[in-house]
């Protein structure tokens, strides 16, 4: 099913990508001209769009995408890296899961052997994976489109290496998100349930690859649903009265636009009684766990250079902006 996926990927969106299809990744057919660092990302099928939804200019340079739900290799990662290098280096934009870190780790170590300069964003914004209890620490989930987003058009601007590293370390330090389930995601092949949910309960703090959470609950009413979950990401992020956040309300994809909105709505809600300014929000699937019956919510706190760059121009299969 991926390769037949990926193939299709290629053929509907020829004008704005190129797929090695040998060495398993895609780049951008017209990657922004002022560029000076090629950024790389990529992870297992099944979170679409993510990545590949954002490849071309003012976002990603290449997506090495894997298997379902399952990190790309490290052979991938390489040749991608060293196909859209521009000669100042590859920022690698890497989830916070053991396979991704593992295989753009080694890929980083064999591009350093052939002289390309290599560093790492490691984006690790999920709350419910914030833990003692986590061997890996948060799991890398929404904030992944919206750094995407911003450091592209960083990069457009022509800054170096580091100076993009550093920038998209702090974009993750303010960036937390939280997702929410009522049913899990089916397998393509058996159309079984990766997990089971009684009729009415609801997990809190899915993961998107079909993780549990650390617990099951009755479901609430939505107004008391997304005013937990907003709490949460507000305590964990503690933006002062007056501060500015960029939201994402993100379908993990068995949930309608429709209440997807509705969810919009009552975070803005929450966000005025805090007395923050909703910047810009984005509604729809964008980190899907395949089927999931579920969503996220995410929030970045955003200072103007941040608005800026998340307005700037982005032409991708997938960036509705």
């Amino acid at each position: 099913m991926v390769p037949d996926a990926l193939a299709g990927f290629a053929r509907v969106h020829a004008d704005l990508v190129v797929h090695d299809e040998a060495a398993g990744f895609f780049r951008a057919r017209h990657p922004a001209p002022g560029r000076r660092v090629a950024i790389v990302s990529g992870g297992g099928s099944g979170h679409e769009p993510l990545h590949l939804g954002f490849l071309g200019a003012g976002m990603l340079d290449a997506v090495c995408p894997g298997q379902l739900m399952a990190s790309p290799h490290n052979r991938q990662v390489f040749d991608a890296s060293r196909a859209v290098s521009r000669g100042a280096g590859v920022l690698h934009l890497v989830k916070n899961y053991t396979g991704d870190r593992i295989n753009f780790g080694i890929a980083a170590e064999r591009l350093a052997h052939e002289g390309i300069d290599c560093a790492r964003v490691l984006i690790d914004d999920d709350l419910a994976s914030d833990s003692p209890e986590s061997a890996t620490g948060r799991r890398g989930t929404g904030a992944a489109v919206l750094v995407e987003k911003v450091l592209g058009a960083a990069a457009d601007t022509g800054l170096g290496l580091r100076e993009l590293a550093d920038i998209g370390t702090e974009l993750v330090s303010r960036c937390r998100s939280l997702a929410v389930a009522s049913a899990a995601h089916r397998t393509p092949a058996t159309g079984r349930s990766a997990f089971d949910l009684a009729e009415g309960d609801l997990e809190w703090g899915v993961g998107i690859h079909g993780e549990r959470a650390r617990r099951t609950e009755t479901r609430p009413a939505l107004d008391e649903l997304v005013t937990r979950m907003t709490e949460e990401l507000l305590t964990a992020l503690e933006p002062p009265a007056g501060d500015s956040v960029i939201a994402l309300v993100n379908g993990l994809g068995g949930v309608t636009r429709l209440e997807l909105y509705g969810v919009a709505r009552q975070l803005a809600a929450r966000l005025d009684r805090w007395g923050l300014v909703l910047e810009r929000v984005l509604v729809g699937d964008f980190v899907t766990a395949l089927d999931m019956r579920g969503f996220s919510l995410t929030l970045m706190r955003a200072d103007p250079e941040t608005v800026k760059w998340f307005d700037a121009p982005a032409h991708t299969p997938s960036w509705p902006r």
